[in-house]
C-alpha cells in the first residue's frame, strides 16, 4: 500500500473539509497526519493569508459553506478567524497525531464552532480526548520541536499551503484535489495524461517584476 503525508492546519477550513474526506482513500493509502504551521508557510513564500484580503477572506468563507454544503460535511465557523492554531497543533502532536483525535480536534472548531483558547470548552475538548495532563504536554520541548519539525519538513517537500497530501514527490493541494489524488493512487500512483506531465515542465514565457517604486 502506497503511503503520503497529509500536511495540515487546524486554522484551514479546508483542512477540516479534506480531513472529513480521507477515511475514503485510507482503504488504498496509507495516510501519515503531519501537522504545521500555516503562518510560517506564508511567510517563507512570501504570500498573504486568504483572511487578510478583504474581498478574499468574504469570497473564502463563503465557498468554504458552500462546499461543505455539496460535500455533505456538517459546518459552523468558530466565533472569530483567524485564530491562533498553535495549542491545537501541539496538542495533536501531543496525542500522536492519531487520525481518530486529530479529528475530534477538527469537528471541535468546524463542526461544533467551538474556541479552543477558552478554559471551559478546552476543559471539554480534553475530556473528550482523555488527555488530562494535555497542557503540560503541549509546552513541552518536544512536542514544540515536533511541530517544527513538520513545518521545515513541508517546506523543504515544497509544500506551499494547507491541506496537502504529499505522496511521494507529487503535491496534492486544496480539499478538492482530494478526488485527483485518488485518481493518482488508483492509477498506481503515476499520471496517465500525457497533458498532466506535460504543463508539468511548462516554459515560463514571462516573469512579473515587484514593484519597488
Amino acid at each position: 500500500m502506497p503511503s503520503a503525508d497529509w500536511y495540515f492546519d487546524f486554522v484551514s477550513p479546508f483542512s477540516y473539509l479534506q480531513c472529513e474526506q480521507l477515511p475514503q482513500l485510507e482503504a488504498k493509502l496509507r495516510i501519515r497526519y503531519r501537522p504545521i504551521l500555516f503562518a510560517a508557510l506564508l511567510s517563507a513564500h512570501g504570500h498573504k493569508g486568504p483572511a487578510e484580503i478583504p474581498s478574499k477572506r468574504r469570497f473564502t468563507y463563503r465557498f468554504v459553506v458552500w462546499q461543505a454544503r455539496k460535500l455533505g460535511v456538517p459546518l459552523k465557523f468558530p466565533a472569530v478567524h483567524p485564530f491562533n492554531p498553535l495549542p491545537l497543533l501541539r496538542l495533536a502532536i501531543a496525542a500522536n497525531c492519531a487520525p481518530d483525535a486529530v479529528r475530534r480536534i477538527f469537528r471541535f472548531v468546524w463542526r461544533d464552532g467551538r474556541m479552543g483558547d477558552l478554559p471551559i470548552e478546552w476543559a471539554e475538548l480534553m475530556a473528550e480526548l482523555d488527555m488530562p495532563d494535555a497542557a503540560a504536554l503541549i509546552t513541552s520541548t518536544e512536542v514544540k520541536e515536533a511541530l517544527r519539525r513538520n513545518t521545515d519538513e513541508a517546506l523543504a517537500r515544497g509544500v506551499f499551503g494547507v491541506p496537502t497530501l504529499a505522496i511521494g514527490e507529487e503535491l496534492f493541494w486544496g480539499a478538492d484535489a482530494t478526488a485527483m489524488a485518488a485518481d493518482y493512487v488508483a492509477a498506481g500512483c503515476r499520471f496517465s495524461d500525457p497533458e498532466i506531465e506535460r504543463v508539468a515542465e511548462l516554459p515560463i514565457g514571462v516573469q512579473r517584476i515587484p514593484n519597488r517604486g
